[in-house]
């Protein structure tokens, strides 16, 4: 659930822009892999019909989302074939097809799918995108080549075992193909901050829990794990090569703050600007709300 927008620490997944979970563990109990994965499904399939609004879909969504497009468009060739891994409800993908690539957009949600197919039917390019109910630890089940697969705003964060990610994805990258992530990072020096002020250190450290944890999400839970740029990328370096890794929302907010982001316009643009100029350099770029990681298919 590629908008998993993150549930992100927003609610520690930031999934989206408004919610501030309420029930957040410390570490993973005995939940089995397959329960975890289905009771993220389930939130996400009752978030469905209003994920494309504010909950998954603001301002400073928006502008990480922009920096991903970026990434995606320097990398894929023209008009050639992306895979969307956690599409949602399909706002990369449609944005993809409108270019004139071909996209195949895959979701655990049965919802996010329903509400993704019934965006794009009214457009010209309904017959560009082919939409599956299909999870991110499910694309042995997946045919066909891609030159370019992508993930935004943590549906990655929601996988149990990345490594199924990235053997799957260089069985069906092309050779040199790339992959662009956008993923909920563990250090976030604005979520700190945050709930240290409140009084709240349980929930300012929940990013630094070593397993999944689950967060709520319309009273349902959510599973997650959050990473550093470097324990990301070990789940993917036997089949890619790393290209390039920056910080998003490092100087900014993170989006569930963005009223304080829209109170302070003219300094959110000078640390909007200081994220795009810094967000890339050493140190910097292990901290912000997420990181944007490019990686190449080794030979």
């Amino acid at each position: 659930m590629g908008r998993w927008r993150a549930l992100r620490c927003m609610d520690p997944l930031n999934r989206g822009a408004g919610r501030t979970p309420a029930d957040i563990g410390a570490g993973a109990p005995a939940v089995p892999f397959e329960a975890m994965l289905a009771q993220t499904r389930q939130a996400f399939d009752s978030v469905a019909e209003t994920y494309d609004g504010p909950r998954g879909n603001n301002a400073l969504i928006q502008r990480m989302r922009e920096r991903s497009w970026y990434a995606i468009e320097r990398y894929a060739p023209a008009s050639s074939r992306l895979l969307d891994i956690g599409c949602g409800t399909g706002i990369d993908a449609m944005h993809f097809a409108a270019l004139g690539y071909s996209v195949c957009a895959t979701d655990a949600s049965g919802g996010m799918i329903s509400r993704a197919t019934a965006r794009a039917a009214a457009t010209s390019m309904k017959d560009r995108i082919d939409w599956r109910q299909l999870g991110a630890q499910e694309l042995n089940r997946l045919d066909g080549r891609f030159h370019t697969a992508y993930s935004n705003f943590g549906a990655l964060n929601c996988v149990p075992d990345l490594r199924l990610v990235a053997r799957e994805c260089a069985r069906l990258l092309t050779d040199r193909g790339h992959m662009v992530f956008t993923v909920i990072g563990r250090l976030c020096p604005w979520e700190l901050g945050y709930y240290l002020l409140q009084g709240r250190p349980r929930r300012a450290c929940v990013r630094f829990a070593r397993d999944m944890v689950a967060v709520q999400l319309n009273q349902l839970r959510v599973w997650a794990r959050y990473y550093t740029p470097r324990q990301f990328y070990r789940c993917f370096d036997r089949q890619f090569e790393l290209v390039h890794t920056q910080a998003l929302s490092l100087w900014v907010p993170p989006p569930y703050l963005v009223s304080w982001h829209e109170r302070h316009a003219h300094l959110g643009r000078m640390l909007g600007w200081l994220d795009d100029h810094t967000g890339g350099l050493p140190l910097l770029r292990s901290a912000g709300d997420h990181f944007l990681m490019v990686l190449r298919k080794r030979h």
